[in-house]
């Protein structure tokens, strides 16, 4: 192979690592007995929240300012993607004394 090939050859593999975007994160919030955590968490826009109920009754992720609300059912999980920049406080409407915030940066 030519050493001007060569060349070419990594200067392309370098390009392409700068141009694929990252990929995005899936990061798990749990609820057991009666508290959310972690109880301050941070995402990007993209991320996938995996929301996951460990106890044996319902819990809600209901956003303050409506971005989301997604219901548990007991002991299940449920996943969501993130679609917008801001600090969300969140909680539970079966358990309103369950609070989070969920920091999502662009």
């Amino acid at each position: 192979m030519k050493p001007g090939r060569l060349a070419s050859i990594a200067l392309a593999v370098t390009l392409l690592s700068l141009v694929v975007p990252a990929r995005a994160a899936t990061i798990e919030i749990t609820m057991e007995n009666l508290v959310i955590s972690p109880a301050e968490m941070s995402a990007k826009v993209g991320d996938t929240i995996e929301w996951i109920n460990k106890d044996v009754f319902a819990h809600t992720a209901t956003a303050k300012n409506g971005d989301f609300d997604v219901t548990l059912p007991p002991t299940k999980s449920v996943t969501s993607v993130l679609k917008k920049a801001g600090t969300i406080g969140y909680y539970c409407r079966y358990h309103p004394n369950m609070k989070a915030t969920l920091k999502v940066e662009p």
